[in-house]
């Protein structure tokens, strides 16, 4: 049996003058730009593909084997705009002067930590798996080290059970630019298929198997930070995400997915599109958490006054916010909601309640950070008092808001039941004075089903009980049940007349060597969609009366989609001959119109 091969050994000579010319870069990078460096860390030697390397010279091999490769985070947390590229414009120059200025062999990978973060979402993983086997050299925010344990870890999570992980996404705070006191990540697994133990015998397996990894990771890479894994099974995610748990939502808004299955980013886009709402239920749930946490904080001294009270404040909180309509908000946009909107916009509440509730929450933080190490009775007692005076407000600001959110509610429903009945009606070129025989007519000429006029007229029956007082609330929520596949009906047939009348609208055209494109025409503007390889390129002109077509701008999807849906489309006859004359300007004689 052979002798295991042993590692080079180094020459402590030049060891010595390798970390002496990383220091003296390190040092001269944050002496003139300190501000705005969030991270420095030694990359480790680039393997060069041996099919690359025939197409080298050996200069240039020799060249690229000795670089020595240092990756610096640029700090855009703080930018209105990010990416901020302008400050990687700006400072770029200068970072590489100064390495060259050291040694020509130094080569710095230069990231914006926003760059970063968008590559994760994109699912580019690589920048990542680099930094987990870097060397951190400047680290102020924790940033670089919370990017290599939550790496580590997740290799060894993903390698342990393979395709059963489907989401490690890391908390936004990570990438805000903040130092904070702990590393958090959150892992969900997926259950859907286990039999043969209970769910909650998986849970706890998952867990302590998970943070068992996380203590290996964290004696791998070094990083002293407290590293905290919120395990989920799938089902428990999805009833979270039913019940509009606080949590979940700040996990899909702020999180950002070290590696991702195809959960976390579909999901965080519905949530953006305003298409995750609480029900009526979660909104109780929140409502009642109040009243249910206020007695076991009566029942604690230490506990009551750091976690079971501001709690039992804050739900109830955030209850009050998404009866409104605003999406469970975090702990601290609660605060600045409920004064913007409650206090300020709706004058609904009194300030001195969002006052109690920054005290009970700075009291919460001082425990949870240990500046506050003790409490009296009488400070516990003072507390509860608040928090029972708050909630008992907070309980008539609900009836306020419930009494003004019903009206506008169905007010709002009321005008999207009449806006699509209009449309329909005018799509089909019906004119009328009475919208429920117009609707009639409309479902027989299109050949929709008749019980879409019968939900028109159960939906002016409920108006004038409505108004007349005559309806229960929850008769009006099962009629607004009803109405709702009403409009879904009526917009899934408009957009496929749409559909229809677009296609009849173009006009295909060939030009230059086999290339293709089509035209749109619409009252007084033309869209003119060239077709490439990998993507189509869209442009937009003015149509003079004539037809001469004025200069093309460059437009875009969005735009065409905006125009199209309140715009006419003409038919292929309205295509003059001045207009084609244009085209054959910009795409030369040759160009061919495909009818």
């Amino acid at each position: 049996m052979e002798a295991p091969q042993q590692p080079p050994k180094i020459d402590p000579a030049k060891e010595k003058a390798f970390k002496k010319k990383i220091d003296q870069l390190k040092d001269k990078i944050l002496k003139e730009h300190k501000k705005q460096i969030s991270g420095i860390a030694l990359l480790p030697p680039k393997i060069i593909n041996p099919e690359d390397q025939k197409y080298m010279n050996k200069e240039d091999l020799e060249k690229e084997k000795n670089k020595i490769s240092v990756l610096v985070i640029l700090d855009d947390s703080k930018s209105e705009k990010t990416p901020d590229y302008k400050i990687k414009d700006k400072i770029t120059p200068e970072l590489v002067k100064i390495a060259k200025s050291i040694d020509e062999k130094l080569w710095l990978e230069i990231s914006l930590m926003s760059e970063i973060r968008e590559s994760l979402f994109d699912g580019k993983y690589e920048l990542l798996q680099v930094i987990s086997m870097s060397a951190i050299l400047y680290d102020p925010t924790d940033f670089l080290a919370a990017l290599k344990i939550s790496e580590v870890h997740k290799a060894m999570t993903v390698k342990k059970f393979e395709k059963y992980i489907v989401s490690y996404i890391a908390a936004g705070s990570l990438f805000r630019g903040e130092k904070s006191n702990d590393i958090d990540v959150y892992i969900v697994v997926d259950d859907t298929d286990v039999r043969r133990m209970s769910r909650a015998e998986l849970r706890e397996k998952l867990r302590g198997l998970i943070q068992a990894m996380a203590i290996e990771a964290s004696a791998i890479t070094g990083v002293k930070k407290q590293f905290h894994v919120q395990t989920y099974i799938l089902t428990d995610f999805w009833e979270s995400v039913k019940d509009a748990h606080p949590v979940i939502f700040t996990f899909l808004r702020d999180g950002v997915p070290i590696f991702d299955r195809g959960l976390f980013g579909p999901w965080r886009l519905l949530l953006k599109m305003g298409r995750i709402r609480p029900s009526p239920e979660a909104i109780d749930m929140h409502m009642s958490t109040g009243e249910r946490m206020l007695d076991v904080a009566k029942r604690k001294l230490l506990m009551i006054a750091s976690e079971d009270l501001y709690y039992a404040i804050l739900n109830p909180s955030q209850a009050a916010l998404m009866l409104y309509g605003i999406s469970p908000p975090t702990p601290k946009e609660t605060i600045k909601l409920l004064d913007e909107i409650f206090v300020k916009r709706e004058k609904l509440l009194e300030p001195k309640y969002v006052k109690i509730l920054i005290r009970v929450k700075d009291f919460f933080k001082g425990m949870e950070h240990g500046k506050i190490k003790s409490v009296s009775g009488k400070e516990v007692d003072l507390l509860i008092n608040d928090v029972e005076d708050y909630l008992n407000r907070i309980k008539k600001l609900f009836s306020q808001i419930q009494k003004k959110t019903e009206k506008e509610d169905f007010k709002k429903f009321q005008q999207a039941i009449t806006q699509i009945t209009r449309e329909s009606l005018a799509s089909g070129n019906i004119k009328t004075t009475s919208l429920q025989l117009g609707i009639r007519k409309y479902c027989e000429q299109e050949g929709l089903p008749t019980s879409i006029a019968d939900d028109y007229k159960l939906f002016e029956k409920t108006v004038k009980d409505l108004k007349a007082k005559k309806i229960k609330k929850e008769e009006i929520e099962k009629v607004k049940r009803q109405l709702r596949n009403y409009i879904r009906v009526l917009e899934e047939h408009l957009q496929r007349k749409k559909f229809l009348e677009l296609q009849k609208s173009k006009i295909s055209f060939k030009y230059g060597k086999d290339k293709l494109g089509e035209i749109l025409l619409l009252d007084d503007q033309i869209f003119v969609l060239e077709l490439g390889i990998k993507d189509k390129e869209i442009k937009k002109a003015k149509i003079k009366a004539d037809g001469t077509i004025e200069k093309l701008q460059k437009s875009d999807i969005n735009e065409l989609d905006a125009i199209l849906s309140t715009k006419e489309l003409l038919r292929r006859n309205g295509l003059k001959l001045k207009t084609i004359d244009s085209l054959r300007k910009i795409y030369g004689d040759k160009l061919e119109l495909v009818l």
